[in-house]
């Protein structure tokens, strides 16, 4: 019995997790500079920027996802706890607020893989999408709980994932000539540069940035990678539209004027089922 007691964690220990800085990871931001409950204030206020983006695309993708699937919404809700768990994060710095930041974002890349990976490039053992979700369900399930191995070296993984994604997206646009689409797939590209930089440059030049006294890279990074999201989901999903539904004549448009220069973009359906040519 003693033994077996043993073997469970503490009510401190699994206290402990919740506890402010508890977290390996401190980013390059001044801790409680601004606020003793927070530590670290931009960066918190940063995530700020998940609840209004993410709204707005479940609304303008609304019509995409009726026609497609409305699991495509499950994207952009889940990008909203991402923005809730990376607040959590960024004000406590406690290890559970880490993993939840951490896994809410693994779940978000598994619901994107699972809705609009290329079914010509699924492995050769598997038949159809709904196999090819159950797959990923399963990866995502054992990475999930290996996770809490290493921590630290969870965010590294994750943006590794975006290599696979741009070495995909690379194939699908390889004989594309639509001048939009290659547009916005320049700036999805783009956008997502920016912000891994300034990922990378807090994480490896804070010293530099402390010189300068501008210690808010990740917290651009927070603004950026949500863009950069909203442009790059776009994007896929308009090259599954055209995969998938092609019937439903996909084009895409900005908000919230399609002339700006700057925007959010989103899919708009010119045909329907009705239009479908039937056999």
């Amino acid at each position: 019995m003693e033994l077996f007691l043993k073997g469970i964690p503490s009510f401190e220990k699994m206290a402990g997790v919740f506890s402010y800085e508890s977290s390996e990871v401190d980013w390059c931001e001044d801790n409680y500079k601004h606020s003793e409950n927070v530590v670290e204030y931009f960066n918190t206020m940063s995530s700020f920027v998940f609840f209004v983006v993410a709204p707005i695309m479940l609304y303008l993708l609304h019509p995409y996802a009726k026609e497609r699937s409305l699991a495509v919404h499950l994207v952009w809700f889940m990008m909203i706890f991402v923005g809730l768990f990376s607040l959590y994060f960024h004000m406590t710095l406690s290890f559970m607020g880490q993993m939840l930041d951490e896994l809410s974002i693994l779940w978000v890349l598994a619901i994107g893989y699972s809705l609009w990976f290329p079914r010509r490039h699924f492995p050769s053992f598997v038949k159809d999408r709904s196999s090819f979700s159950r797959m990923v369900l399963v990866i995502t399930v054992i990475t999930t709980m290996s996770s809490f191995v290493k921590p630290t070296a969870n965010a590294y993984a994750l943006n590794c994932f975006a290599l696979h994604i741009l070495y995909s997206l690379y194939w699908e646009l390889k004989s594309c000539t639509h001048q939009r689409v290659l547009r916005l797939a320049w700036a999805s590209i783009g956008l997502w540069v920016l912000a891994i930089s300034c990922w990378i440059s807090d994480r490896f030049g804070c010293s530099f940035w402390q010189k300068l006294n501008f210690c808010y890279m990740h917290g651009i990074w927070h603004i950026l990678i949500v863009v950069a999201t909203a442009y790059g989901s776009t994007l896929i999903a308009y090259l599954d539209a055209s995969l998938e539904i092609p019937y439903s004549l996909p084009d895409l448009q900005y908000w919230p004027r399609d002339n700006w220069a700057l925007g959010l973009p989103y899919i708009v359906l010119k045909g329907n089922a009705k239009t479908q040519k039937r056999c």
